[in-house]
């Protein structure tokens, strides 16, 4: 059962942005910049920092650019710093300040959609197509992710056809890696198991990755599953903070710590210290003012 599980996993970081998006008190940007350089010197090699959307949406996101030029100018390990961008503008704005990676986002249920970034899915990709090639033709990977790849907190289940063909247009667009997300946590290992074993059938299975929320403690179930299929690439976030703004019920993301915990015992690879995303997790917690989901930041290291 373990036999086609790999050795060594990236794990993408998405605490910054995803999981800070959601906060309702706006953390000052000398936080900001300790939070993710604590997790730098963790060994994190790729780090979601920020996003370029309107600050009247996503207000905790609104010094972006100011972030990752304090980041880019920073002494210590350089990670890839990725930022998310809605459209031309946006891409504009994250050009000029030079980020490392560009990340579009979109979605697989229609309502959700609508609901999360005003337009269809459809719609979506139209603009999206035309954001990846301006990035890629000013030399900038882009990551796509397509959101309520199994449960939409609207219509209920997606059909997983739709991700499919979502997923597909994206890498024709020229995304260079596509994550799919459990954006409510609320799939299970089966589901997980037979949506990926599907797509790693299209396409090389180290361009794609996950995102799992951790809603209804699936996600490390979840995980195993993933990995099961090859799956290489994981997305979390330290502390487990996070949760979509536009999705009812949706509640942090997969701890980075505690990914980590599961896949060091499983002797895979990681290039992370536990220890030190740890670190950064205390320090946001402190910040936050609130104890924080991670379970083994509760538990304490062994």
């Amino acid at each position: 059962m373990l036999s086609s599980i790999p050795e060594k996993v990236s794990v993408v970081e998405v605490g910054p942005r995803d999981g800070l998006q959601n906060e309702a008190e706006l953390i000052t940007l000398e936080d900001k910049f300790k939070f993710v350089r604590h997790l730098a010197d963790a060994g994190c090699s790729t780090i979601e920092v920020g996003a370029f959307v309107r600050p009247d949406r996503v207000p905790q996101m609104a010094d972006s650019e100011e972030l990752i030029r304090r980041l880019l100018e920073a002494e210590g390990p350089r990670p890839l710093y990725m930022a998310l961008v809605p459209n031309m503008k946006g891409l504009e704005r994250a050009l000029q300040c030079n980020v490392d990676r560009i990340a579009v986002f979109t979605a697989a249920s229609e309502t959700f959609a609508e609901q999360n970034i005003g337009m269809s899915v459809r719609r979506s990709l139209d603009v999206f197509g035309k954001v990846i090639a301006a990035a890629n033709a000013a030399g900038k990977p882009v990551r796509g992710y397509v959101s309520t790849a199994w449960w939409c907190p609207f219509v209920g289940e997606v059909d997983p056809d739709r991700v499919v063909d979502v997923v597909h247009r994206l890498f024709e667009l020229g995304c260079d890696e596509v994550s799919v997300a459990d954006t409510i946590g609320a799939a299970t290992p089966v589901e997980v198991f037979s949506l990926l074993s599907r797509l790693v059938e299209l396409h090389p299975v180290e361009k794609l990755s996950v995102h799992f929320h951790d809603t209804r403690g699936t996600a490390a179930a979840n995980v195993l599953a993933a990995l099961q299929v090859g799956i290489r690439t994981i997305d979390a976030a330290a502390g487990g903070v996070g949760g979509c703004p536009f999705a009812p019920g949706a509640t942090g993301n997969l701890a980075t710590e505690d990914l980590l915990y599961l896949l060091h015992g499983m002797g895979i690879e990681t290039g992370v210290d536990i220890h030190g995303v740890l670190r950064a997790s205390l320090g946001l917690q402190e910040v936050l003012g609130r104890q924080l989901p991670s379970r083994y930041m509760r538990a304490g290291p062994q």
